[in-house]
This record gives structure tokens, C-alpha cells and sequence, in this order.
């Protein structure tokens, strides 16, 4: 049986619930919390609205001359601490 999620354990587990990282039983009993609290649903409706505007926009190119470059000084930083 679905155990009582409140408000407070709703909006703590609302990143992993948007993830979709929770167990189905959490789940199911987040989205009953969500289905009856005007509040909860309210601040997952602006998080979700939130996470879809940053995808939207953070789709710039880098570069593979910078992805090679900041592998190289991984990697050189990596033998620097070996050493």
C-alpha cells in the first residue's frame, strides 16, 4: 500500500522525481501528492518549465580543438599528480 508523501518530501525528491530516479512505488505516491496540492504542483510546473528553457538554450557547439585541448591538460595534470 502507497504510503503518505507531504509537501516537504515532495519538493526535497521533485529533481529526482522530474529524473525520473525515484522507485515506481515513490513515484506513484509523489504523483498522488502532485494530483491533490496546489502548491507542490505549482513549484513542479516552474521547475519542469525550468529545466525545459535551459535545454532549449544551452545547445551551443564547443568546439573539438577545446575538447581536445582541455583533455590534453587533464591528462597532463594527471601525470603531474602521478609523478
Amino acid at each position: 500500500m502507497a504510503g503518505f508523501v507531504g509537501c516537504d518530501e515532495t519538493i526535497e525528491r521533485l529533481y529526482v522525481y522530474l529524473d525520473g530516479e525515484l522507485t515506481e512505488q515513490r513515484r506513484i505516491e509523489i504523483t498522488r501528492h502532485l494530483d491533490m496540492c496546489g502548491p507542490c504542483v505549482g513549484a513542479y510546473g516552474f521547475e519542469s518549465e525550468l529545466r525545459r528553457v535551459i535545454a532549449n538554450r544551452c545547445k551551443d557547439h564547443v568546439p573539438e580543438s577545446l575538447i581536445a585541448r582541455i583533455a590534453e591538460a587533464l591528462r597532463n595534470e594527471h601525470s603531474r599528480q602521478s609523478n
